[in-house]
C-alpha cells in the first residue's frame, strides 16, 4: 500500500469515526443521557435518610452498558438498578449518604464509567450539610409495602440540643394522602424533644411512593428539616400475567397458559367469569384456600381465523372487587383441520367452562 492510499484509508476511518454518534461531533454523549449533573441535598438532620435518584435514558441508536458506579468517599453509595439499556430504555443511579457517621459539610461525588458503545466517564458532585443539632430516630417514614385500603402510621422521634426556646412551628406536605403531626415531649436547659407521627391515609393509590416532606422551626439561620416518606400500596390480590398471550394457534389447537392469582394471606376463588367467549376457555378452579393459586387456563381456539380477545373476571370470596385480567390469542387456517375439538369444549354461553 502506497503513501497515498494509506493516508485515504485513514481519512475515510476519520469521516465514519466524526459522523458516529458517540465519537467527536458528540463528545459528550454520556452526559446527555442524565437527567442532572449535580445534586444538592441541602441542609439535613443527622441520622436523616437521605437518598436521590439520577434518571439515565439512553438517547443512542446503540445498547449503552455502565460498567462501573463508584464514590468520592465512604459517606456515599451509589448503584445503578440496571446496567444494559437498549435505545430509548432508562434506569436509575440510586445515591444514598450516609448522615450517621458524617457531620456538618460533605461534598462529594460519584463517577458512573460506560465502557459501551464506547468509554466514558461522567462524574457528578453532590453537596451536604448535616446538622449535629437536629437528630430523628429513624431516619425517615419507611412504611414498605402496604395493602391497598389500609391505614398505617410512623412515628420519628426528633431530638434537639441548643436554644430552650427552638420550637417546629408546622409540617409541610405535598402528598395528600400523607398525614403528619408533631407532639412535643420533652423542653429542658436546650434539649428538645418531638415526636412526629406520619399516616399513609386509606385512599393512597396503587404503586411506590417516595415524597419529601418539611419540618419549619422558628430557626432563622436554617428554618426547614426534610424528612423521607416512601413506600409503596399494592392491591390485596394480584393476578399474573395481566395479560394471558396464547400466540398463534390453528383452528381446534388446544393451548394452555398458567395464571397465579395471589392474596396477602389465603382466599377461595368462588368463579371465573368471561365477557364474551362462547366456551372457548377451559380452567378448573381450586378446592382449598392458599395464599397462591396456580390456574392453568386453555384457549380452544375457533375455527374461524381471527383473534380472540377476552376480558376475565374472578371473584374472590374475601373480596368485593372481582380481579380482572385479559387475554389474546390468533387463530390462523393451515389447511383443512380434521381433528376435532376434544371433550368438554362445548359452548358455553358467555362464562369460562370452570370445574373445582
Amino acid at each position: 500500500m502506497n503513501t497515498r492510499t494509506l493516508y485515504a484509508v485513514l481519512w475515510g476511518f476519520a469521516l465514519l469515526a466524526w459522523h458516529s454518534p458517540t465519537f467527536a461531533q458528540d463528545a459528550r454523549w454520556a452526559e446527555r443521557m442524565f437527567s442532572e449533573l449535580s445534586h444538592d441535598f441541602g441542609v439535613v438532620a443527622r441520622g436523616a435518610d437521605v437518598k436521590h435518584r439520577f434518571k439515565i435514558t439512553n438517547h443512542l441508536q446503540q445498547p449503552v452498558h455502565i460498567a462501573s458506579v463508584t464514590t468520592s468517599c465512604g459517606c456515599t453509595s451509589a448503584k445503578a438498578e440496571k446496567e444494559t439499556l437498549a435505545s430509548g430504555e432508562s434506569t436509575y443511579v440510586a445515591i444514598t449518604m450516609d448522615s450517621v457517621k458524617f457531620e456538618g459539610h460533605k461534598p462529594s461525588s460519584i463517577t458512573v464509567v460506560f465502557d459501551r458503545p464506547s468509554h466514558a466517564e461522567v462524574r457528578i458532585p453532590l453537596q451536604s450539610f448535616i446538622r449535629r443539632d437536629v437528630v430523628l430516630s429513624p431516619g425517615g417514614a419507611q412504611f414498605g409495602t402496604v395493602a391497598k385500603g389500609q391505614s398505617v402510621d410512623r412515628t420519628i422521634h426528633i431530638a434537639y440540643a441548643g436554644r430552650s426556646d427552638w420550637k417546629i412551628r408546622e409540617v409541610v406536605s405535598k402528598n395528600p394522602n400523607i398525614q403528619a403531626q408533631v407532639v412535643e415531649t420533652q423542653r429542658s436547659a436546650g434539649n428538645v424533644k418531638y415526636d412526629l407521627h406520619v399516616v399513609l391515609k386509606e385512599g393512597a393509590p396503587l404503586g411506590a411512593f417516595r415524597d419529601q416532606m418539611t419540618l419549619v422551626t422558628n430557626d432563622s439561620g436554617n428554618p426547614n428539616i426534610p424528612v423521607l416518606i416512601e413506600g409503596q400500596v399494592e392491591a390485596e390480590y394480584s393476578v399474573t400475567p395481566e395479560l394471558v398471550s396464547f400466540g398463534t394457534l390453528a383452528p381446534g389447537e388446544r393451548k394452555t397458559v398458567n395464571v397465579v392469582i395471589r392474596g396477602k394471606k389465603p382466599f377461595m376463588i368462588e368463579r371465573i367469569e368471561s365477557e364474551t367467549s362462547s366456551g372457548l376457555f377451559e380452567i378448573r378452579l381450586p378446592k382449598n384456600a392458599k395464599p397462591v393459586h396456580v390456574l392453568p387456563l386453555t384457549l380452544v381456539a375457533p375455527d374461524q381465523a381471527g383473534t380472540v380477545d377476552e376480558e376475565f373476571h374472578v371473584t374472590i370470596s374475601e373480596s368485593s372487587e372481582p380481579l380482572k385480567f385479559k387475554s389474546h390469542g390468533r387463530v390462523v387456517s393451515r389447511g383443512p383441520v380434521s381433528a376435532a375439538r376434544g371433550p368438554n369444549t362445548t359452548p358455553n354461553a358467555s362464562t369460562v367452562q370452570a370445574n373445582r
